[in-house]
């Protein structure tokens, strides 16, 4: 292997390509989630945060972000990698669509057919044509409202205020309506769009459109295995040096498929400084210039920190601190390209910072201009990890302790 691809120039891409760097910064909140390929929306304040974090000062704010989202529709959310809720430029989100959504989608189907025939809404055998039919009233219900909430779907049919189970016999069963159930799945086969939710930026609870309604030329057609490809360079692009498995658990493919859409690209091999072989695109082997020092306040589920299945290289020994106990990492502070601390909010909803390691007076200086930069952004809105349990750090911190 002739090519060795250091820890330092990792961090160095990482600061440039993912627009952390102050000279990187993106021009707006496209640009942001550009440079990560797709910004995480789980939780619908992490997107206005980790786009603040890569825009230029005077693109950083709740405006822009909703801007594009709601108004220009440069941005579009859709339910992705590893069943998750992105946000993704549009072009993107077709590619998205093809080489993720599609197999979460039918995943989606069987299991709400499954939910139908198990909650006795109907037969094993009728499952389908039941879940056609309630189907068909959903897609009327939002042509003929233009856009609804789940509840506005539910009160135009008996068939979507109907209840599923969801989990089974188990103590964690609840019960869901098939109208917010099938909304899921009408956004995974790229039928129904999430728009502007109800309340503020941080709230779940969103008003639904047909994608057709929403962006009239639709999502570019892609055929799956060559949406693969396309994403797989996308990936590289933006997260290379990485390896096979990296990408495989990013995207949520089976190996086989991860495998067909490398050989489809045909990506530069290097060898990493864990002993690892690393992946770049093949004209990607130059160096990136350091960007020189910065810092970085990001949200939690952030697209930097969740790139990556192996994670020392950034992360160093914090694992059990900043992530939660199914993976899902917390606030994190960034220093030149590594995680050394998080942050959160305390009790009176003042920003505190906690620092796993001695960074020194440089690096506190400007962690502490970002949380200046974001702090008037937050206001007085209180952050919660509502879609993720709470860090050990972050329980620390909201507690007051240190």
């Amino acid at each position: 292997m002739a090519y060795r691809m250091t820890d330092g120039q990792r961090r160095a891409r990482l600061g440039v390509r993912h627009a952390l760097a102050p000279s990187a910064r993106a021009d707006g909140p496209a640009g942001a989630a550009r440079a990560v390929v797709a910004l995480h929306s789980t939780d619908p304040s992490s997107v206005h945060v980790a786009a603040w974090a890569r825009t230029r000062d005077e693109q950083a704010d709740t405006a822009s972000v909703e801007r594009a989202l709601y108004e220009d529709r440069a941005l579009v959310r859709l339910l992705a990698m590893r069943r998750t809720v992105f946000v993704a430029p549009v072009e993107t989100a077709a590619v998205l669509q093809a080489a993720c959504s599609r197999d979460v989608a039918a995943r989606e189907r069987r299991k709400l057919e499954g939910f139908v025939a198990a909650s006795e809404l109907a037969s094993d055998g009728a499952a389908a044509g039941w879940l056609a039919g309630a189907e068909a009233a959903a897609l009327a219900s939002l042509a003929a409202r233009g856009e609804a909430t789940a509840a506005d779907l539910a009160a135009d049919d008996p068939r979507l205020a109907a209840q599923v189970r969801i989990g089974g016999a188990s103590r964690h069963a609840r019960g869901q309506s098939v109208a917010a159930r099938l909304l899921l799945l009408l956004a995974a086969e790229g039928k129904a769009v999430r728009g502007r939710p109800r309340g503020s930026w941080t709230s779940h609870q969103y008003r639904w459109s047909p994608l057709s309604a929403w962006l009239p030329e639709g999502l570019a057609p892609w055929e799956t295995e060559a949406a693969r490809a396309e994403l797989a360079r996308l990936w590289l692009g933006a997260y290379g040096p990485g390896t096979a498995e990296d990408l495989r658990w990013w995207t949520g493919w089976t190996k086989t498929q991860t495998t067909r859409a490398l050989k489809e690209v045909a990506p530069a091999e290097v060898e990493l400084d864990d002993g690892t072989t690393g992946l770049v695109l093949a004209d990607d082997l130059g160096p990136v210039p350091d960007p020189g020092p910065w810092a970085a306040l990001l949200p939690a589920l952030d697209p930097t920190p969740m790139g990556w299945h192996s994670r020392a290289w950034y992360l160093g020994p914090h694992q059990d601190r900043l992530y939660d106990r199914a993976g899902n990492i917390g606030p994190s502070v960034w220093w030149c390209g590594r995680i050394v601390g998080g942050w959160a909010q305390d009790r009176d909803g003042a920003l505190v910072c906690r620092y796993l390691e001695d960074v020194g007076a440089d690096a506190r200086a400007a962690v502490d201009a970002e949380a200046e930069r974001l702090a008037p952004r937050l206001g007085a809105v209180r952050l919660t990890a509502r879609t993720r349990g709470r860090t050990w750090l972050e329980e620390e911190l909201a507690a007051g302790s240190g």
